[in-house]
């Protein structure tokens, strides 16, 4: 797989359907920035709101023009969200995502139904065995109510087709034991823009960002720069970033994220395009926030208009 950092993608819309080109604009962002891998799909990018259809069209997209834009180079790789609270959902969306040839699926723990660990395996293990493309399952229970235990992730960690784990419980000694107990080619990647450091010193491989929609090369750099055995380097970016990093997260992602995309396209020289509203009953950020995220953004040198 990858080494560095994947973007957790917003969605743009505009009146009321899926932008492609916007869509397009932020992958050529990304491409630009060096991004390793690119993920559609995500929580990030509103899946629990795409219509079945918005969600296999997102992916069949991006995969075929990040096919057009990657050209012989293996990066940016696509990483397509196919995860349901339903497994015969997930199973067909990590199915289309295969066909439309995505290099990987992220399947978030199935939500709202809070399955046991007996459950969780039989989901994950499912759709492993069913479709050949690698599968990286997501924890974080704070959205989930589910916690995917260590060793149910060490477990299907012996499955040919689950590649890694996106972990965002916010427990790094679980995140410590899986890296410890799983095969060295089993990667283990930070869904927490805050931990991302700490998550790499205990055997982390890179970051599932969300602070990377706006702030890219800085978030890869301090992956690299960790991974290169610099960790003052590694520490002065995390340092950089923690002040971005908490302000994205003032309301319920991806509420702050898309605010900030949309406020930064108003400058040409950010590169970003308009991404739309947000679909309900994600609302617009609160004034009083989105005030605060406008000053750490002009705090961390952005052009905000």
């Amino acid at each position: 797989m990858f080494e560095g950092s994947a973007v957790a993608l917003i969605t743009p819309f505009k009146d009321g359907a899926v932008d492609f080109p916007a869509l397009e604009k932020l992958i050529d962002f990304h491409v630009a920035a060096e991004t390793e891998c690119i993920l559609v799909c995500g929580t990030t990018g509103e899946s629990a709101t795409l219509t079945h259809e918005e969600h296999k069209e997102i992916i069949r997209h991006a995969a075929a023009y990040i096919r057009s834009v990657r050209g012989h180079r293996r990066f940016p790789l696509l990483m397509a969200g196919t995860g349901s609270n339903s497994t015969r959902e997930a199973l067909e969306l990590t199915q289309a995502a295969k066909d439309f040839g995505a290099d990987a699926a992220l399947l978030i723990a199935p939500y709202y139904n809070k399955p046991t660990q007996a459950g969780l395996l039989y989901h994950f293990q499912t759709i492993a065995r069913q479709v050949d493309i690698p599968q990286v399952p997501y924890n974080i229970q704070s959205r989930t109510g589910v916690n995917i235990n260590v060793e149910t992730v060490v477990e299907l960690a012996q499955e040919k087709n689950i590649v890694g784990i996106k972990e965002a419980s916010g427990n790094l000694t679980q995140i410590s034991e899986i890296a410890r107990l799983t095969p060295p080619d089993f990667y283990v990647w930070s869904g927490d823009d805050g931990l991302t450091l700490p998550i790499l010193a205990v055997g982390g491989r890179g970051v599932i960002s969300v602070t990377a929609n706006i702030a890219p090369k800085p978030v890869r750099a301090l992956v690299h720069a960790y991974l290169k055995g610099d960790t003052a380097e590694a520490l002065r970016l995390h340092r950089q970033l923690a002040g971005l990093n908490q302000a994205l997260f003032l309301e319920t992602n991806p509420i702050p994220v898309k605010t900030a995309v949309n406020r930064l396209s108003r400058s040409p020289e950010s590169g970003l395009p308009y991404c739309g509203d947000l679909r309900p009953p994600l609302v617009p950020m609160a004034r009083g926030n989105e005030d605060k995220l406008m000053a750490v953004l002009a705090d961390f040198g952005f052009p905000v208009v």
